[in-house]
């Protein structure tokens, strides 16, 4: 059982210590699978989970068709449980290839045939979930984000500690101020794509030697009485020219039609904004007519692993740990699916840390039908890098029926960091003005993600080096077109004209963690860091 080393003795004092066997960070898929996993194998176990949203659930945004895999092996009483959100069924699939009036219909790829799956909201899933890992006496604590790794005398991981709570945005102390804890144990990392501690565990202990590469979701929910429940509709082409990577999801749930756009963040032209992509996209007829006399009640924005096979880390355990689910990057591309691999690889390191070998992780998962899955799709998306859309298209045909991912060879990862891929001009793109009814303003739909951040500091932090060059002389902005005003899908970046010099404005109140900046920014000058526990977006239907 848990103890309790040592109490807040001041403000600013030493942190409270709780002991734990296993410390989870993030309550996502992985995060709670792993938790559920471990008490099934040893009730007795210690098990904590923080998470930085205010509640489960509240920081998942998914264009989710789940394939249920892995609950099978977790729950595999589910489908008998009424109070499981996974209910409604895939019944049709269609995959389209877009210009700017027409669509011409694509034979659906085995890797987009979700015969079987269901079209979810995973933050619905999740917090299910989370229902399910309370029964099990794991201890869950939403609103506590974890703000650094704590590490041992030799080095290794010991746990992490929340952070401070209570701080205005002067960083002074106010009434309501709170110390963070340090929470030790070994330690599952859950944070999904680019979470902070994965990061520093990652850049630490040299897991990674390849590049993990991303790509941006934006997503909206409609809420519609025209639905057909189990249809499920995927594009590429427009509004993306052909050398720009991305794609589009759209499917119905019950009353509710959830639709997104995906860009690849490898894309070139700084003038490119992925939000004013998808809103122009939604007017195209083939999606128009599914949204048409509905309503826009949810929004969000999210990065997605797209490194695939070649960027999974050489080791997914650590001194003290392991990385589990997006933190590690098990994201099958062609399929747009991630929960369910995600969710085996935490299932397998909950098996490992209970076997008494959290090392063996490893090679459990390499010898499972995760690494198995994304094996055979491994040189899908490098395709589309070295060789843009239609050779990509032709050589993902090939693999797909003719191949079947036994090609002899495998396709070097990414070549450049998504932020350098960026270059300093490119043509200006004539984005239509939202018209209010299919396509909306930024702020009118930040406000349906219900994101929020109470008085405190930034948690968008200008690296110390480069504060003169880009808050004063607006370097980005000089030097490189400034993407940040276009990249991010919370408008948090904006450059104002003061006296006629331009000067950057950070709005980190407006952030959705999507974690867009600690990726596209030039000259990486972004310290992405958790804000005080629950901040950030409030999603229950994505």
């Amino acid at each position: 059982m848990r103890r309790v080393v040592r109490r807040l003795l001041s403000v600013g004092g030493p942190r409270e210590r709780m002991e734990y066997d296993v410390v989870i960070v993030g309550a996502g898929p992985a995060g709670l699978s792993a938790a559920i996993r471990l008490k099934q194998l040893n009730a007795e176990l210690s098990v904590c989970v923080v998470e930085k949203g205010s509640e489960v659930g509240a920081h998942i945004v998914s264009g989710n068709v789940f394939e249920p895999r892995a609950l099978d092996e977790l729950i595999p009483e589910w489908r008998r449980d009424e109070t499981c959100p996974v209910k409604t069924a895939v019944t049709r699939d269609r995959f389209l290839f877009l210009t700017e009036k027409w669509s011409a219909p694509l034979p659906t790829p085995p890797t987009l045939d979700n015969h079987g799956n269901y079209v979810t909201s995973l933050s619905q899933v999740v917090r299910w979930l989370g229902v399910k890992a309370e029964e099990a006496e794991v201890e869950i604590y939403p609103g506590f984000a974890a703000s650094e790794v704590v590490y041992d005398d030799e080095g290794g991981v010991r746990g992490v500690a929340t952070r401070d709570a209570g701080i205005d945005k002067n960083g002074q102390p106010k009434e309501n101020y709170e110390r963070g804890v340090e929470l030790c144990g070994t330690v599952l990392l859950a944070e999904g794509a680019r979470g902070s501690c994965s990061e520093a565990v990652i850049s630490k202990f040299g897991l990674r030697p390849n590049r993990q590469s991303y790509g941006l979701g934006v997503k909206e929910v409609w809420r519609s009485s025209k639905t057909t429940p189990g249809f499920v509709q995927h594009t590429i082409g427009w509004p993306l020219d052909s050398g720009t990577y991305g794609g589009s999801f759209l499917y119905h749930m019950d009353d509710l039609v959830h639709v997104g756009f995906v860009v690849g963040l490898d894309y070139k032209n700084p003038n490119l904004s992925p939000y004013l992509e998808f809103q122009r996209f939604k007017h195209h007829p083939a999606v128009a007519e599914h949204l048409e006399g509905g309503e826009c009640v949810q929004y969000g924005a999210r990065v997605i692993n797209e490194g695939g096979f070649q960027a999974i880390p050489q080791s997914l355990t650590f001194p003290g740990g392991a990385l589990i689910g997006c933190s590690a990057g098990f994201l099958n591309v062609p399929k747009i699916k991630g929960t369910h691999t995600a969710m085996k690889s935490a299932m397998l390191a909950a098996e490992a840390f209970v076997d008494g070998n959290l090392e063996s992780y490893d090679e459990r998962l390499r010898a499972s039908w995760v690494y198995e899955e994304l094996r055979a799709v491994r040189n899908y998306k490098p395709s589309f890098d070295y060789g843009g859309l239609y050779p990509g298209l032709v050589y993902s045909g090939l693999s797909a029926y003719a191949l079947r991912g036994n090609e002899p060879w495998t396709f070097p990862g990414a070549r450049h960091a998504d932020s350098e891929t960026t270059k300093p001009s490119g043509p200006k793109i004539d984005y239509p003005k939202p018209d209010g009814i299919l396509s909306f303003p930024l702020l009118t739909n930040l406000a349906r993600s219900g994101v929020d951040h109470d008085d405190q500091p930034s948690h968008l932090r200008v690296r110390d080096h480069l504060k003169d060059d880009v808050l004063g002389n607006a370097k980005s902005l000089k030097e490189r077109g400034g993407p940040e005003r276009n990249f991010c899908p919370a408008g948090v970046y904006e450059y104002v004209d003061d006296n006629k010099t331009p000067s950057l404005v950070i709005n980190s109140q407006n952030c959705v963690h999507c974690k867009c900046c600690a990726i596209k920014m030039p000259y990486d000058y972004i310290d992405w860091t958790v804000p005080q526990g629950g901040g950030g977006p409030n999603y229950t239907l994505t």
